[in-house]
């Protein structure tokens, strides 16, 4: 299973954001440090503001941060929310066309499975991603240096 890259972005924006949080952001800048394409970001930051875990200025001096505190934004809400589907295989769709679904051990596994994986995302925060945040500024630094 993996990611998908809306997720991946998600995160990411979280995590910049909460190294930043003595300012102010713009997508641009988020689009640089991490080499993203900005129609991208817009619908990622765009997401993350209805799900209320930033919060954007408009105007001259605009910018995007963090809605609440790091320790208030959970790993496993903010995947559950940017995911669209966590069919894990086909019988987990609405209209299976499996044959031996029914008789087959596979979807109460995978669900186990699942319920164990937000288990444990749920079980951290942003503040969690941010342990070592000198460590993620010091990429930043470099990043935006080469702009």
């Amino acid at each position: 299973m993996r990611l998908s890259t809306f997720s991946d972005y998600s995160l990411r924006v979280l995590m910049y954001l909460g190294g930043q949080s003595d300012r102010l952001v713009t997508i641009a800048e988020i689009a640089a440090v991490h080499d993203i394409s900005k129609a991208h970001l817009m619908k990622v930051v765009h997401q993350l503001g209805l799900n209320g875990h930033i919060e954007t200025l408009r105007g001259k001096g605009g910018g995007i941060r963090l809605a609440r505190s790091p320790g208030e934004i959970v790993v496993g809400k903010v995947i559950r929310q940017s995911e669209g589907d966590f069919a894990l295989a086909e019988c987990f769709a609405g209209h299976s066309a499996c044959r031996i679904q029914g008789g087959c051990g596979l979807p109460s596994i995978l669900n186990e499975a699942l319920s164990a994986m937000f288990l444990v995302l749920d079980g951290y925060t942003l503040a969690d991603l941010l342990r070592t945040p000198h460590g993620l500024m010091g990429f930043v630094d470099s990043a935006v240096a080469k702009d």
